[in-house]
């Protein structure tokens, strides 16, 4: 994980953010400067930001939201005070409504990005002013210690080579806290396609058949908002097991980038929540799946079902019947 600290000073009232990275000066300010490799990074999983506006110039301004898997949102705007590529930038950011208009009773801060060179790479060091205590205490009361350092932790992903980061390594299983898991996989074939796979019952059939031995019986899958999913497994022949499947509805529809679904076993209560997100790069597909659990226990119990092997042979398979020679 790239942050090493974040240090919260009350006397002087600041938030500074220390972060090394094993990439040089010039590929971090790039990372910064372009608002497509920034909306990777800036929102905490399961809040990707959206860039709006960007105005990279001194006096120009940015604009951004996040989104929240439930369908919340939080917007707000940067005005560039000073740019020294690749040394660094310094801008106000304040909370905004929809427009990029800064909102009342939030506050404001000037924040200095200083990129140096390191032994190891690089190193990022950022710090906010506040106006006053009760500023400061605000914004940690609203989660931005650990939603920085969850934020900062899918850098890594952004400043290297996609397929160096993540081709041949299968399914990762990353536990963010008590009751998040991201999982995220690297299969060899075009966007488009990656999300036509998971939404076109077809498609669906050739990839996800469940464990050896069984058989998909039904696959509807929900392609807008407030509509429904559902998928069925039953086993084959001499297979032995009962029937099973899944069920929920769709929050959120963005294609070709991401769906958030709720999900629960069916004819059961316990539900988790899907945020599935997808990033192309040189005819690779980047998978990530933000899993959100109600608790810790129900957590652990599904991931000991052996559920990561069972996502990596769906994936293989994915990538051996669908994307076959996709790849340019």
């Amino acid at each position: 994980m790239p942050v090493t600290d974040v240090i919260t000073d009350a006397e002087n009232l600041t938030m500074t953010v220390i972060a090394d990275f094993a990439a040089p000066v010039e590929r971090l300010w790039a990372a910064y400067s372009d608002p497509r490799q920034l909306e990777r990074f800036w929102g905490p999983p399961g809040w990707p930001a959206t860039f709006t506006a960007w105005d990279h110039t001194v006096g120009g301004r940015a604009i951004y939201t996040m989104r929240g898997p439930r369908g919340e949102s939080s917007t707000g705007s940067w005005e560039f005070l000073s740019i020294d590529g690749p040394s660094g930038f310094e801008v106000i950011d304040t909370f905004a409504d929809e427009n990029g208009e800064p909102l009342k009773d939030f506050p404001a801060m000037r924040m200095v990005f200083t990129f140096s060179e390191t032994e190891g790479g690089s190193r990022m060091v950022n710090t906010s002013y506040f106006e006053s205590a009760e500023a400061l205490e605000q914004v940690v009361e609203m989660g931005a210690v650990e939603g920085t350092r969850m934020a900062m932790a899918q850098i890594d992903a952004v400043l290297q080579d996609l397929r160096d980061y993540a081709e041949g390594k299968g399914v990762q299983v990353e536990l963010l806290d008590d009751t998040h898991v991201r999982i995220t996989r690297l299969v060899n074939g075009p966007r488009d396609l990656v999300w036509r796979a998971h939404h076109d019952p077809e498609l669906l059939a050739k990839w996800m058949l469940g464990p050896d031995g069984w058989e998909m019986t039904e696959c509807v899958p929900g392609t807008e908002v407030g509509a429904s999913h559902r998928t069925s497994w039953a086993p084959v022949g001499d297979t032995e097991g009962e029937p099973f499947g899944f069920e929920g509805e769709v929050l959120q529809f963005d294609p070709p980038r991401r769906a958030v679904t709720t999900e629960r076993m069916q004819g059961m209560p316990t539900e988790t929540l899907n945020d599935l997100n997808l990033y192309e790069e040189d005819g690779a597909t980047l998978i990530t799946l933000l899993i959100e659990y109600p608790d810790k226990d129900t957590r652990d119990m599904i991931l000991a079902t052996g559920m990561a092997d069972g996502m990596e042979s769906s994936y293989a398979r994915l990538e051996e019947t669908v994307l076959a020679g996709t790849r340019s």
